[in-house]
């Protein structure tokens, strides 16, 4: 490695950072790694340059060739003649697993980039800004509607009390106001995209197996009512102890206003379900939009909002917090097409509204902490962004 490492890119920091990595975290890798196609092979490589023990490594691997033989023995014996579509969802659950793990390893090298470069990003940005404010039509337009001119400048300004997160916030609700208003029309008018609905729902139901439904039907647990009241009621108790009242508020507006939305809409378009949900719905509902994909996208969504407010303040944690809600909405919108009780329009149309009614309550959550702050009307108009 180190005579020929410098051809992959390697050097003697990626060897330190392997030490470091083993030395904390090298028996569970050489064990979990047996369960993992690639790192089976390249688990030993690594820790013989990172000069890990040979007992612990033996030690570990060991039980990880154990635990990897009894589970697939076991499974061979529990499935039978099953075992070749045992295999076939295990492989396609190998290869999802693997985009997700190049999916993250992608966020954070791009994450990495960023860091690395973000002053001169910064810098770059700066510069074009000035570009565009120093205009000559900009110019024009500033001598001849100065109050205009203050007005907008405001809205894009961090520090004022309507500023930018009040304008993103509107950008995003008139964009998902937008999604919605789309996938409705294509819904209403059998527009080509319910087409797609049943061609999608028709692959999906073709290459389900049981072990899939059983699968998503845990994962779809994670956006039932009954979870989601449970974690409204839990996150208002918290609040409440806590005296974060205009969270509180929020919260409760977030869980209270997406549910009588989502009935709201469905009373108004009264979309049939798919013919495939008799088989998991005991009790029948119109079909659009998605209760779970909106519910999860608000409560969930939310949730991610409280949890970098008031806890999680590393910049890191505070994006993994966000891409982990993210994935858990995404998983309960998939397993809602993958059980066949859902059209795509209605998940996409769910997280549309969702997405509206999420914005929403959010800003108006910072616009009343920022009053609270110290920001009132009179003086926002002063501050400095």
């Amino acid at each position: 490695m180190r005579r020929y490492g410098r051809l992959l890119h390697l050097n003697e920091s990626h060897l330190a950072r392997t030490h470091t990595f083993f030395e904390r975290h090298g028996p569970k890798t050489v064990f979990i790694g047996r369960f993992i196609a690639l790192l089976r092979t390249w688990a030993a490589v690594l820790a013989g340059a990172a000069h890990m023990p040979y007992g612990t490594f033996m030690l570990y691997n060991a039980l990880g060739a154990v635990s990897w033989a009894v589970i697939v023995g076991t499974l061979g014996y529990v499935f039978s003649r099953n075992l070749p579509q045992l295999e076939h969802y295990v492989g396609q659950a190998s290869l999802a697993g693997v985009l997700l793990v190049a999916l993250v390893v992608g966020l954070a090298f791009g994450w990495h980039w960023f860091a690395k470069n973000r002053a001169r990003l910064v810098e770059r940005t700066q510069l074009v800004w000035q570009r565009v404010l120093t205009a000559p039509a900009l110019q024009q337009l500033h001598a001849r509607y100065p109050r205009t001119w203050t007005f907008v400048a405001a809205r894009f300004a961090r520090g004022e009390y309507l500023g930018l997160h009040l304008t993103i916030g509107f950008v995003i609700s008139v964009a998902g106001l937008w999604l919605f208003g789309g996938i409705t029309e294509d819904v209403i008018h059998h527009d080509p995209l319910t087409q797609f609905d049943l061609a999608l729902l028709d692959w999906m139901h073709a290459h389900a197996t049981p072990a899939g439904y059983a699968i998503f039907n845990a994962i779809t647990l994670l956006g039932s009512p009954v979870t989601m009241s449970v974690l409204a009621i839990g996150v208002s108790l918290l609040l409440a102890a806590r005296r974060q009242w205009i969270l509180l508020g929020g919260w409760l507006a977030a869980f209270a206003g997406g549910g009588l939305l989502d009935e709201v809409l469905k009373l108004v378009i009264q979309r049939p379900r798919p013919p495939y949900a008799g088989a998991f719905l005991r009790h029948y509902s119109w079909s659009f939009p998605s209760g779970h994909a909106m519910g999860s996208l608000v409560g969930y969504g939310m949730l991610a909002y409280i949890l970098v407010v008031l806890w999680i303040h590393p910049r890191r944690t505070q994006i993994a917090v966000v891409l982990g809600a993210a994935l858990l909405i995404v998983a309960i919108g998939l397993n809602r097409l993958y059980l066949g009780v859902h059209y795509f329009s209605d998940v996409v149309g769910g997280y549309a509204a969702g997405l509206l009614w999420l914005s929403a309550c959010i800003s108006g959550v910072e616009v009343a902490r920022r009053w609270r702050a110290g920001a009132p009307p009179a003086a926002a108009s002063g501050a400095s962004a």
